[in-house]
């Protein structure tokens, strides 16, 4: 079969799939027959949940179009705070509402992402394909630690969390989604997601250890799970966590 060549160039953040030799840079892209240039782009690693445009020899093209002989092609990160108008949109709008599935490798950002009082949903036991449904029916952005889950066809709003630590994953995503303006710390339970609520010592008196009776009195509980929270030790941690983290905001 007939080999054919076409010349590649990814930018910014998606250079972070690449191989060295390859970032930064245009390199060419051997091929044969008409491959959809969605294709070719998984191929060279990139999910194509992170590619918001494609320019195919100066024109914007859609995931369908079928890579030729001699193209040149250059691939832009998606952008999930920007509305991009006036070129061949490659996802749906952005989510109206961010809400977040995360896979299993994630429990603690999930934690974290419910502190600052995100809609965020997280099970140890679901696999890529529960993942997936969820993210689909309950329109939910996939963040992720395994690239291979956002190559998954259906996949239409998803990021790879690049960081490996957990304080670091927050920090990441609340910038790459630009969060920091809606954040509401202590609104959801860290648990179950659930909504949280403030509630008098009196209603859950029953739930408390002497000490916490004896030393606080203001208290939420979870409208889901009945979860109990209140401002001692662990909630100063957090806050402390919290607050170092949107002070690198700007």
């Amino acid at each position: 079969m007939q080999k054919f060549s076409a010349e590649f160039r990814f930018y910014e953040e998606l250079n972070d799939f690449l191989p060295g030799y390859r970032k930064k840079q245009s390199f060419p892209y051997a091929f044969s027959g008409k491959p959809a240039i969605k294709d070719a782009i998984e191929a060279c690693g990139i999910p194509h949940p992170e590619v918001e445009l494609i320019m195919v020899n100066g024109k914007s093209v859609s995931f369908d179009y079928h890579l030729q002989n001699g193209d040149r092609v250059a691939v832009y990160p998606m952008f999930e705070s920007i509305d991009v108008t006036s070129i061949i949109r490659l996802r749906e709008k952005p989510l109206r509402e961010t809400r977040f599935i995360l896979d299993v490798h994630l429990g603690k950002l999930a934690r974290y992402l419910r502190l600052c009082g995100f809609d965020t949903g997280w099970e140890p036991i679901n696999d890529d394909h529960q993942i997936v449904a969820i993210s689909t029916q309950q329109k939910r952005i996939i963040l992720t630690r395994d690239q291979g889950l956002l190559k998954h066809r259906q996949v239409s709003h998803g990021y790879w969390v690049r960081n490996t630590l957990p304080a670091g994953q927050l920090q990441e995503v609340l910038g790459r989604f630009d969060l920091y303006g809606q954040v509401k710390p202590f609104t959801r339970c860290m648990v179950c997601n659930g909504s949280l609520h403030g509630v008098s010592k009196e209603q859950i008196i029953a739930q408390l250890q002497i000490n916490t009776i004896k030393y606080f009195d203001t208290f939420q509980q979870c409208t889901n799970c009945k979860k109990v929270y209140w401002p001692g030790t662990h909630h100063q941690r957090m806050e402390r966590m919290l607050t170092g983290i949107l002070r690198q905001d700007g």
